[in-house]
């Protein structure tokens, strides 16, 4: 079933999610015209390679096209053309920023189905998503609104100040150029009643107006301090989740809005106070509000301003190196990495080009001995986006470290933090005026760790995970000094993060059950179990050669390059005991398999099987693990439908009949087969298939005993020359193997 129809199936919660995702960006009439073409394509890959993107834009334009053409319907089919050529108008200069549109909404997509899994959503996934959030929203979008309509009455309340004034101004003046002679008669008197009249008048609408600007004031003040920088913080809450594999980031779009629509609330009581100072410069009095209220009206709103502003410098996207776009925040030396800054408030005006100037490690803490500088040009010019309504972005796509050496010509140690457990941040800075208002900006990216060789990437994710699910300081570089401990229920909910990030489909509630043992043995049933960092990431397992998460990161690695098929299909049981596995399989029928991930070896799966003997006890057979080596020689799937196993000296056959529970094998992988056999055809040559093959030796008292297979797999006949030939019998060949 395509990832497009199990999203209709969807309850309505969940689809409220879905619609969330689309967009202009990218509109969900295109998801569901295109839906197989859609998730056939590698928009992953396209989201990095220009070129490629080009060519998927230049496809998905035909394919609009063709199903335009067939659509019978003629509104629909104007509605095609319109999104034919908003896309054309939005990505023909810069396909790349599509393929990431559509490369997140499919993540995502992938992500709900994941949730959608399990039985209830994980505290931290709870809590971005709830109601409250989407409520505080409304009361934000409300008192927004209410501000501009009353800033917009008082620029009517202004002009009429203004005209008041003006005809004030000429009454007054008139008065004044008449004769001395007529400035005692009754008709003067009655005028010089009349404009002080005016002036009581005028004076009551001067303190009025800037009553009302008070409030006003105040307002936006306690909307920046109660709402709006709450809603920033939480933005970059869920920017650290997203980055770990967490619900999608949305909202930046919104929150501009929010900053650009009170900057511009600010901007325009200010020219209203710069009014009143012009109305003052012409009529003025004694006790005139004006002169007494206004300096101090302006110092708060340039205040205001300059915090609003200040704050809404924000790194829209994190530090990520192309070649890992699913692992940001992780820097290798020499590698180009990208990066992308925001100002959130559209300008009025700027004095000039604003420039902004990144640097590295601006201040480290103390003791900390390996130092970088970018490699490249780290100055570049904010500039307006053409779907950004108005406001300033820059992205740097060519940023490169390079590690400082010493007067010996040696790097530094690293002391007593490793390599991946030491942070460092990149910091970015501008400085500009607007209107007369000069302002410094400067934010920083999340905590970065660099590495120097690829082999350091999983523990770089590692530092990147924990850091991230643990505290939302945006700059704690002494972090992994004194890392604190996670809860199993904040773990486990990450870990399913990962594999619906790189596998597609996240662990259900059993299969996290399983894993908790795997980590916390007896404490595995309490969810506040808390972790150290030493346990997850740098202690090994009792009894093996390395820790648990870079066992699980080895299964991560082997899902995505060689099992994804498998895996998305939900074929794979995954994490399961020997004991499990022998409850799970002693009283299903002969054949019964199940797939489960080694214990023993890093990045290997093997299958295990159920015979009977004849007194009817169940028998239970593990083949050796399959790594990444052997998996690149032959599709898994292709190895459940050949595997084959000598024993006793009978014909060799396949064991393995039905998936756990009864699911008939073919019937299960039969769609994942890579080559069918051939039926009817000639060929000048005997075909021949690889075939896994394992050599089973009966041995009553033991344990039930692991099948090995050769490597690489053979074919029929150099399995028949073998068995003709060798000096010995193959049928006596044995592995001692134990997983």
């Amino acid at each position: 079933m395509s990832q497009w129809k199990q999203i209709q199936q969807l309850e309505i919660r969940l689809l409220e999610h879905v619609d969330y995702l689309y967009d202009d960006n990218f509109p969900m009439d295109i998801r569901q015209g295109l839906a197989s073409w859609i998730e056939s394509q590698d928009w992953d890959t396209a989201a990095n390679d220009e070129s490629m993107a080009t060519v998927l834009f230049t496809n998905l334009l035909s394919q609009l096209e063709r199903v335009r053409s067939q659509e019978q319907n003629f509104l629909q089919r104007h509605n095609m053309k319109i999104i034919q050529q908003q896309l054309q108008v939005k990505y023909a200069n810069n396909p790349a920023v599509m393929a990431r549109v559509i490369s997140t909404c499919l993540r995502e997509e992938c992500r709900i189905l994941s949730s959608a899994c399990m039985q209830e959503q994980g505290p931290l996934e709870k809590s971005l998503q709830s109601s409250v959030a989407f409520e505080r929203q409304k009361n934000m979008d409300n008192r927004v609104s209410i501000i501009r309509g009353s800033v917009q009455l008082m620029d009517q309340a202004v002009k009429y100040i203004e005209d008041m004034q003006d005809d004030f101004d000429f009454r007054y003046k008139t008065l004044q150029s008449r004769e001395s002679s007529d400035r005692n008669s009754e008709i003067m008197k009655q005028e010089v009643t009349r404009l002080q009249e005016m002036l009581n008048r005028l004076d009551f609408k001067r303190k009025e107006i800037l009553s009302k600007m008070d409030v006003v004031i105040k307002e936006i003040d306690d909307l920046m301090t109660s709402q709006l920088n709450p809603e920033l913080q939480d933005w970059k809450r869920r920017q650290q989740v997203a980055a770990i594999g967490g619900p999608l980031l949305t909202g930046l779009d919104q929150l501009q809005s929010w900053f650009s629509l009170t900057a511009q609330s600010l901007f325009q009581i200010k020219r209203q106070l710069d009014k009143l100072g012009e109305l003052v410069a012409k009529v003025t009095y004694e006790s005139d509000p004006i002169p007494l209220q206004k300096p101090q009206m302006e110092e708060r709103v340039k205040y205001l301003i300059y915090h609003l502003i200040k704050s809404s410098f924000v790194v829209e996207k994190q530090p990520c190196m192309p070649t890992h776009p699913q692992k940001p925040l992780i820097i290798k030396t020499g590698v180009q990495f990208t990066t992308k800054v925001r100002l959130l408030v559209k300008l009025p005006e700027v004095d000039y080009q604003l420039k902004v100037k990144t640097t590295f490690d601006k201040d480290l803490p103390p003791g900390r001995v390996r130092q970088f500088f970018i490699l490249t040009n780290n100055t570049k010019v904010m500039d307006i986006e053409d779907y950004s309504n108005g406001c300033l972005s820059v992205e740097f796509r060519h940023l490169q470290l390079k590690e400082k050496k010493y007067i010996n010509g040696t790097k530094g140690n690293e002391g007593l933090l490793s390599v991946t457990e030491e942070l460092h941040s990149l910091s970015f800075e501008a400085c500009f005026t607007v209107q007369g208002l000069t302002i410094d900006l400067e934010t920083c990216s999340l905590p970065l760790v660099v590495i120097s060789n690829v082999s350091q990437l999983p523990g770089g994710w590692a530092s990147v995970m924990w850091y991230n699910l643990l505290t939302d300081e945006p700059r704690n570089l002494a972090f992994f000094g004194n890392p604190p401990r996670a809860s199993w229920s904040q773990l486990s909910e990450v870990l399913s993060w990962q594999f619906s990030t790189f596998a597609g489909r996240g662990l259900n509630k059993e299969q996290l059950t399983m894993l908790g043992e795997k980590l916390l043995g007896q404490h595995a049933s309490c969810s506040d179990y808390q972790v150290s960092w030493s346990k997850f990431s740098k202690e090994n397992i009792p009894g093996k050669p390395f820790s648990f998460w870079m066992w699980l990161d080895s299964i991560l690695e082997l899902i995505k390059k060689h099992l994804l098929p498998v895996w998305t299909e939900n074929y794979i049981m995954g994490f399961v005991s020997k004991e499990m596995e022998r409850t799970l399989l002693k009283d299903r029928e002969p054949g019964t398999f199940l797939l489960r991930f080694s214990e023993s070896h890093l990045g290997g799966i093997t299958f295990t099987w159920v015979e009977h003997n004849d007194n009817g006890d169940a028998k239970l057979n593990s083949v050796e693990p399959y790594t990444k080596n052997r998996l690149s020689a032959l599709p898994f799937a292709d190895i459940i439908r050949d595997y084959k196993v000598i024993s006793d000296g009978f014909v060799p056959e396949n064991p393995l009949k039905f998936l756990y529970p009864d699911i008939p094998k073919d019937e299960a992988f039969g769609r994942l087969y890579n080559s069918q056999p051939s039926k009817g055809k000639v060929h000048p040559y005997i075909p021949s298939t690889l075939i896994p093959i394992s050599q089973l030796k009966p041995n009553s008292n033991a344990t039930p005993p692991s099948c090995q297979s050769p490597e690489p797999p053979m074919t029929p006949g150099e399995f028949d020359m073998l068995n003709e030939h060798l000096c010995f019998d193959i049928d006596t060949m044995s592995s001692p193997y134990s997983e």
